[in-house]
């Protein structure tokens, strides 16, 4: 091989390039080969974006627009294309756009004027003047351009611009270079790579909603923009948890930065826990004031902290005369032998079939009819179901507390009254943002919390849990999510600060993960994520926090 050229191994075929060779140019050779659009390029299992160049020997793959990665440098992409055309058609008259956070296959958004909080009514000949102006960058094809600058231009940059969220975050930041991405002439900061030009964007669509619209994406490897499904109940979750940001003046990492490096993180933990039993307590008087209810059922996705919460809301139902009792659904599964396996062949715990939903209807209804009934408990050990003297009968005040995925599936209890079922639906739905343009995404907390939890409580390393998300995600997908708009109440879980907190936990056992492991990449962004925050101590965490669940010193058994 001559200086000139590098020898890339791509799908266990050696080619040879020139050196400096575009990853987009060889992205276009293999092109054909792809369903869906590749978007960026693992170069010795280094992330690279296409309009970078080859310098060296190793293995080259692609990410399409069908992995997770690249949906996510799609959606990223769109939103600058979006933040750009808003620019151009009211840019002039200060009016900027805020991403807020997720909803469905896409982002909701809102208008306002710059430096003001309160949003700018949108109405339909805007969203058309907006979709009209993005097709125009589309067709432009214009490239998007990537700048590394110091980081003390980039708070300068933003200063300038005006986006005082990106000002802050930055301030905190230790790394000495920031990449800023220009179409055309307007700048902004991303959480992530990019695609290389507008041309790549030509899937997405507009809707008003709320008080603002929603950006919407295709699901990912797939080019049609699926229908948009309001989910009413979780966005005003997301609402209310903004509000509560906003009263504790923290709704981005800036912010929370600012607080801790103060001091008065004292006071904000102080407030959050005591909003936090407000909320639970709220919820345990409207489960009181409904006559009749006999099973309270509490399902949500992994790492919503559904066991410390069970506790608490028990505590203040009991404090309101009631006698609760938590009951896992986990002691409902099938013996080993007889639970489902998926399409791999492995184990499926996560569908309803793993459960005895026949055995769980008969106990329930005769526990609803006053018997005095034998309860089950699963050995998880010997993989069976097991009886040991385990009794229970239900008084006039008693209640069953029950915790599990399943729980809000009406196939699950469907022989028992709907009027004696109160359902709660629980997740972590993060009130920060990044920035005004970067939402945090609740999953990546999710994730966080279990990475901790695991390796105090079950001795799993980072690498596994990570390893294993992609399916816990689907099983939510499946088997939750679907389910959630039927709650009678949504239940937020995140507390604004918690990041903070697990960051000092979190960060060990991800530099563990090997660079030559196919979880590297993940943890690599993870970790840039985590480096947005300031540490925070947890000395300072009451013993029944929802957090102390995932990092240890919790008064409940979690």
């Amino acid at each position: 091989m001559g200086d000139g050229n590098v020898t890339l191994t791509i799908a266990g075929e050696r080619r040879e390039y020139r050196r400096g060779a575009s990853f987009l140019a060889i992205a276009q050779e293999y092109q054909k080969d792809f369903a869906d659009d590749i978007v960026l390029a693992v170069h010795n299992n280094r992330l690279r974006e296409l309009n970078k160049t080859v310098d060296s020997d190793g293995t080259l793959e692609f990410v399409t627009t069908a992995d997770k990665k690249g949906k996510k440098t799609y959606r990223r992409s769109v939103t600058l294309l979006m933040q750009k055309a808003v620019h151009n058609l009211w840019g002039g008259e200060g009016v900027v756009v805020r991403v807020m956070h997720s909803i469905g296959q896409g982002y909701y958004c809102e208008l306002c004027e710059r430096g003001k909080s309160e949003y700018r009514k949108i109405d339909q000949s805007m969203i058309g003047a907006l979709r009209k102006e993005m097709y125009r960058l589309v067709m432009a094809d214009l490239e998007i351009e990537k700048h590394s600058i110091n980081t003390d231009e980039a708070v300068a940059l933003f200063r300038e611009l005006g986006m005082r969220d990106k000002e802050k975050l930055f301030r905190y930041r230790r790394s000495s270079r920031v990449n800023v991405y220009e179409i055309d002439g307007y700048k902004d900061y991303f959480y992530g790579f990019m695609v290389p030009s507008t041309g790549y964007l030509r899937y997405y669509d507009l809707t008003l909603y709320e008080d603002g619209f929603v950006l919407l994406f295709p699901h990912a490897g797939e080019r049609e923009i699926a229908a948009f499904e309001p989910s009413g109940k979780l966005f005003h979750t997301m609402k209310a948890s903004r509000e509560w940001g906003r009263m504790l003046n923290i709704d981005t990492i800036g912010a929370l930065n600012d607080a801790i490096a103060s001091g008065r993180m004292q006071e904000i933990v102080l407030t959050q826990e005591a909003l936090f039993e407000e909320r639970i307590g709220k919820l345990a008087e409207r489960v009181v004031s409904s006559e009749g209810k006999k099973f309270i059922m509490i399902a949500g996705p992994s790492s919503s902290g559904k066991t410390t919460f069970s506790h608490r809301l028990s505590i203040q139902l009991a404090a309101k005369g009631l006698h609760p009792h938590p009951f896992p659904l986990d002691d409902y599964y099938v013996d080993r032998e007889f639970c489902p396996r998926d399409e791999n062949g492995n184990l499926d715990f996560e569908c309803l079939e793993a459960l005895d939903v026949e055995l769980f209807n008969h106990d329930m209804n005769e526990l609803l009819a006053g018997k005095r009934v034998s309860l089950p408990n699963f050995n998880f050990k010997t993989g069976k179901r097991e009886y040991k003297d385990r009794f229970m009968q239900l008084g006039e005040d008693d209640v069953l507390v029950i915790e599990g995925i399943h729980g809000l599936n009406d196939r699950l209890s469907y022989s028992l009254p709907n009027e004696s079922k109160f359902k709660i639906y629980i997740s972590a739905l993060t009130q920060l943002n990044i920035d005004e343009h970067n939402c945090l995404p609740t999953t990546d907390g999710r994730l966080i919390r279990r990475i901790v939890r695991d390796a105090r409580t079950r001795g799993t390393c980072a690498r596994e849990t990570i390893a294993m998300w992609d399916s816990v995600r689907r099983g939510e997908e499946k088997y939750i999510f679907p389910f959630q708009e039927g709650a009678d109440v949504m239940f937020n879980s995140a507390l604004i600060y918690e990041l903070a907190v697990l960051k000092i936990y979190a960060e060990p056992l991800l530099f563990a993960i090997d660079k030559d492991c196919p979880e590297y990449l993940e943890a690599k962004r993870l970790l840039k994520f985590l480096d947005y925050f300031l540490p925070l101590p947890s000395d300072g965490i009451t013993q029944n926090s929802i957090l102390r669940e995932f990092i240890g010193g919790s008064c409940f058994h979690v």
